[in-house]
């Protein structure tokens, strides 16, 4: 088959023709009719990730068509239509067994713990825990944009934010995670304020449900504009790039009793950022991670997509050819443009 790989971190990735994957027992093989373009593929081919091996193909946005099944795999079948969350627990382990598959043990993560989807095909361990069926009417393209960014920022806004209608939500960050919890923060009833640098990217958050905007590009004090709009400051808050000041910023602009979710991945230069502790303990704050989304979420996820209260095929943006992706893949170090870019052509 046809792979992106990258036999040493940080230099240009080429496309090479390797083995075609074989499923596990408990696993199966996918055809990869579309993949999607993220930081964190970035981050891993910078060397970010202990996890990664070389040689190494990444991707793990993905979603298409099972074409082989192991011998302990009961549910799926060659022929079905699929997505999977791009953390894979293994079914068995303390957390998987309370229902917490996003954090897994023993968790399996195509594109960091194993090849990745930047191919023609992608061989998934756990099969039977992890794969997500697709509802016929939906496009591969839409179904791969919510494999990172759309069900962490779900989960982020429902399950860890607790996000209830009427609270004020600050999003820091206009990137696919960003607008995907701007997207979700809105249908579930909140006011979502979004904060970038640039204001196409802010024009774009307004089209999608957020009810005010600050450009922090222009703006001297960003922690005071959230809380002037907000009148006092966020009930939830969320990091959606990863970087000191945004993290800072976000725990900043909360109001007494908030609570900050983190999400952007916060590696290399920017792992440590300054936190505001006295803050923290005097208005009893809330300092949350979040990390993908179980499989079997993914309904509720779903029900909302199907009903149109929510439209992430809206968040996608431009479509490549796999010949593209190397090049993609090394300019996503700087901010991404509007939407989720998608790999929809293989050959």
């Amino acid at each position: 088959m046809k792979a992106v790989v990258f036999e040493k971190f940080g230099e240009a990735p080429t496309i090479q023709t390797v083995p075609d994957p074989k499923p596990a027992a408990d696993g199966v093989v996918i055809k990869v009719e579309a993949t999607g373009l993220c930081r964190s593929d970035w981050h891993g081919w910078m060397g970010h990730d202990d996890d990664i091996s070389l040689p190494h193909v990444p991707g793990h946005e993905l979603a298409g068509v099972v074409v082989a099944a192991g011998k302990r795999v009961t549910n799926w079948k060659a022929g079905d239509r699929v997505t999977v969350p791009f953390v894979g627990g293994c079914g068995h382990c303390f957390e998987c067994t309370s229902g917490n598959h996003q954090v897994c043990e023993h968790q399996f993560q195509p594109g960091f713990t194993a090849w990745g989807s930047f191919a023609e095909y992608v061989a998934i361990d756990f099969a039977d825990t992890n794969l997500v069926r697709l509802p016929e009417e939906m496009e591969f393209a839409t179904a791969a944009s919510l494999g990172c960014r759309f069900v962490t920022s779900f989960r982020a806004i429902v399950d860890q934010g607790r996000v209830r209608p009427g609270e004020w939500v600050a999003v820091h960050g206009c990137g696919g995670v960003g607008l995907s919890a701007i997207m979700i923060a809105s249908a579930m009833g909140a006011n979502v304020v979004a904060i970038d640098l640039t204001d196409e990217k802010l024009e774009f958050a307004r089209k999608i449900g957020a009810v005010a905007t600050v450009n922090a590009s222009t703006t001297p004090n960003v922690v005071k504009a959230v809380k002037q709009i907000t009148n006092g400051g966020a009930h939830m808050s969320m990091d959606a790039l990863g970087h000191p000041t945004t993290c800072f910023n976000s725990i900043s602009n909360l109001r007494r009793r908030g609570r900050h979710v983190q999400v952007g991945l916060m590696l290399g230069d920017h792992a440590r950022a300054a936190v505001p502790m006295s803050k923290v303990i005097a208005f009893e704050l809330e300092i949350l991670g979040s990390h993908g989304m179980q499989a079997f979420r993914y309904q509720a996820m779903m029900e909302m997509i199907r009903t149109g209260k929510l439209k992430p095929e809206l968040l996608v943006g431009r479509k490549i050819g796999l010949d593209e992706a190397p090049a993609a893949l090394m300019a996503m170090g700087g901010f991404e443009g509007i939407g989720i870019g998608v790999v929809t052509k293989f050959q």
